[in-house]
């Protein structure tokens, strides 16, 4: 059965986020009442899943090395989107990202005060990813660089769980269709069966989210469409993982959002990061 490997340290999977960093980034994020640009939430967002991601391996004090970890950010530039020690690479073992953020953030969050009110808590924040929105959108060079990245990871992990790659973008390719190049990364595998490519499509437009869609004739615009049929069909599990989340799904759905809110935004991700049989 595809999607069964175990996920242990002797056979690690991987996650490669996918980050659109142009201009219209700096465009405020749907759905947010704090006036954040969508590279400031989104960052938060990277940020937080990294930590989840941190928290899921950690046993006692160990943070045990069951998956690797990328980032790529395009806009202006195109690059490698973690920073600080861990600068430069494709792929960095969750342990080493757990140990190196860039920084800590001291922030405030609201937890019940047990008298059946809230109060300020302070926190500490880990940092490895910071928001930037300039230039343009080369979506079919960035994926490029995806497709390189996982194809050489799955070569030296052939009896691993297939890599995830998760593309965040707010607007339209300014290189070219990338819809060849997405069916290429969907076709780099591992004896357990091939990647998968989930979509979060942030558009500025005013209109309803929509999430893990069954049918492009749900979608507003050509390119929502587009990055509808880029996306991996959900697997069993994701999909059984999404209904249980209370999203309504079907044997059609993809691996899409369109629209969504930090909200939506934190757990589509969240649910393309669940992996099972962590030994």
């Amino acid at each position: 059965m595809p999607y069964s490997a175990e996920v242990s340290r002797a056979t690690p999977s991987c996650f490669l986020f996918v980050i659109d960093q142009s201009g219209s980034m700096s465009d405020p994020f749907a759905g947010s009442s704090t006036g954040r640009s969508k590279a400031e939430e989104l960052a938060d967002v990277i940020n937080r899943l990294l930590q989840t991601l941190v928290t899921r391996c950690a046993k006692g004090e160990e943070v045990r090395d069951y998956f690797d970890v990328g980032v790529i950010g395009y806009g202006q530039s195109l690059g490698h989107g973690l920073q600080g020690p861990l600068a430069g690479r494709d792929f960095v073992p969750i342990s080493q990202i757990a140990f190196n953020p860039v920084r800590l953030e001291s922030r405030n969050r609201k937890v019940p005060d047990g008298a059946g009110g809230l109060v300020d808590q302070n926190f500490q924040f880990p940092v490895w990813f910071d928001p930037v929105h300039s230039g343009g959108t080369p979506m079919c060079e960035a994926l490029g660089r995806a497709k390189s990245a996982v194809e050489s990871w799955a070569a030296g992990h052939m009896t691993s769980y297939p890599p995830t790659v998760i593309h965040v973008t707010d607007g339209e390719s300014t290189d070219g269709d990338p819809s060849p190049v997405a069916q290429q990364i969907r076709a780099v595998a591992t004896a357990d069966g091939p990647a998968c490519l989930y979509n979060l499509h942030l558009s500025s437009t005013a209109a309803k989210p929509i999430t893990f869609p069954a049918s492009e004739s749900e979608l507003p615009d050509e390119f929502a469409r587009l990055l509808f049929a880029m996306s991996t069909p959900l697997q069993d599990r994701i999909r059984r993982e999404a209904a249980a989340e209370g999203y309504a799904v079907s044997d059609g759905s993809r691996g899409f959002a369109f629209n969504a809110d930090l909200v939506e935004a934190i757990r589509f991700i969240d649910i393309g990061t669940r992996v099972s049989g962590l030994r």
